[in-house]
């Protein structure tokens, strides 16, 4: 008997399962009544930064402002417009906050992408 026809229990009761499954499928039943179903929803609504609140998460990374925008991918000229007043965009803000939850991570993160470049 080779391999492709030799399985194991381990093997045999998983395709059992699966081949289950797929009856199950195409049948009627109610699969919640015979799985756990569940549907995961991520609340992640970005929270609104003003310029003191931008500051701070910098602050947090203890980098400048060119060296912050670099991180986050936008121009040290943007920075210091949110740093003056504008407001940041949806997307920066929710970087900002997971920066806010985590901050000795991201800071972790930033010190194993810096490079010493040479003049």
């Amino acid at each position: 008997m080779n391999r492709r026809t030799k399985r194991n229990s381990v093997e045999r009761d998983l395709i059992c399962a699966l081949e289950e499954f797929a009856g199950d499928l195409k049948g009627d039943a109610p699969l919640p009544d015979k799985y756990t179903c569940r549907r995961m929803v991520l609340v992640l609504e970005p929270r609104a930064y003003g310029s003191k609140q931008v500051r701070a998460t910098r602050n947090l990374l203890r980098l400048s402002q060119a060296l912050f925008a670099h991180f986050l991918g936008v121009s040290p000229k943007t920075v210091r417009s949110w740093e003056q007043g504008k407001t940041p965009s949806d997307m920066a803000c929710r970087f900002m906050d997971e920066i806010q939850r985590n901050p000795a991570y991201w800071r972790k993160r930033i010190r194993e992408s810096a490079r010493v470049k040479a003049s």
